[in-house]
């Protein structure tokens, strides 16, 4: 199976031109093989936790028309997009939340981030539960930035049978996490970790895209470099 690692410059408080960027990205992607496209966290709305808290219009539900879009890019090419924003939850706050979009446009998975970071915090509610979903015949696992930071989730993964671990990240420069997490998350449990990031500024900094893959070795076997908006493929399963 082909995923794709997509990266682009989120515009903030904007899920309507976001949502259309995704499903270009999803286009593109599906008509060169992948089957998956994965994105970086909060790529609907943008990386900006303070903007989201201050517009509760930025806060979606998982049948949210403004997704439209990115549901019909599905169908058109037969992918499942992991698309990521501030999404409503049951008790009505909003969640950092992976919505996996299926091929045919219904909603396959929710995975709502566990590990919030510092002003996260004060915005959302986390999430209590792992993320899986299973897609001609490849399961995968889910999480979302800082969650990669807790090396439990990558070992329920494994020990759950998944064989792809999709990271929804925002790295900046100065993040060791290229060096120090994925591949490692990689190595140690024998998962290829795929990693959907940003580009352009945010509420964190700077996001330096890089997004990709490592392989179960945990060698870099797709980068999709630091300056332009696009994807990688890379082979898994």
């Amino acid at each position: 199976m082909i995923v794709a690692a997509a990266q682009f410059a989120p515009v903030a408080g904007d899920i309507a031109a976001n949502g259309e960027t995704v499903a270009g990205l999803v286009r593109a992607a599906g008509a060169a093989g992948a089957r998956v496209v994965v994105f970086a966290e909060l790529c609907l709305s943008g990386y900006e936790p303070s903007l989201i808290r201050d517009t509760p219009a930025l806060v979606l539900t998982e049948d949210d028309p403004r997704l439209e879009p990115v549901r019909e890019a599905c169908r058109a090419v037969s992918a499942a997009a992991v698309v990521n924003g501030p999404v409503r939850t049951a008790d009505g706050r909003a969640a950092v939340t992976s919505l996996v979009v299926g091929p045919d446009g219904g909603l396959l998975a929710r995975y709502d981030k566990q590990h919030l970071y510092g002003i996260e915090r004060e915005v959302f509610a986390p999430g209590g539960a792992d993320g899986r979903f299973t897609l001609d015949g490849v399961r995968f696992a889910l999480a979302t930035c800082y969650d990669n930071r807790f090396p439990e989730l990558a070992e329920r993964a494994a020990a759950d049978d998944c064989a792809v671990y999709l990271a929804s990240s925002v790295l900046s420069a100065d993040n060791d996490s290229f060096e120090k997490v994925y591949p490692v998350r990689a190595r140690d449990h024998g998962l290829t970790v795929v990693l959907g990031n940003a580009l352009g500024a945010n509420e964190d900094g700077v996001a330096v895209g890089g997004a990709g893959a490592w392989g179960p070795d945990g060698r870099r076997i797709a980068d999709a470099g630091g300056t332009e908006p696009g994807f990688v493929l890379a082979e898994v399963g």
